[in-house]
């Protein structure tokens, strides 16, 4: 049961960090450049959410495989 949880709380950071991402892509047609983009998303904490996500599900899949 717990490692359903963890891969759903994994799931959620995932989203978050992805739609995060997306969102601050609306600063490209603003005029900032892409260089300018990924300085700013280093140092915002909710773009993390994203590789974190994807590493705690890819750590509860591949720790506690199934067994059938």
């Amino acid at each position: 049961m717990g490692c359903i949880f963890l891969f759903f709380v994994g799931f959620g950071m995932a989203v978050a960090g992805g739609v995060t991402l997306i969102a601050y892509t609306n600063f490209l047609p603003a005029g900032i450049s892409w260089l300018e983009y990924f300085v700013f998303i280093q140092s915002r904490i909710e773009c993390y959410f994203l590789p974190m996500g994807i590493l705690l599900m890819a750590f509860v899949i591949y720790r506690f495989p199934s067994k059938y």
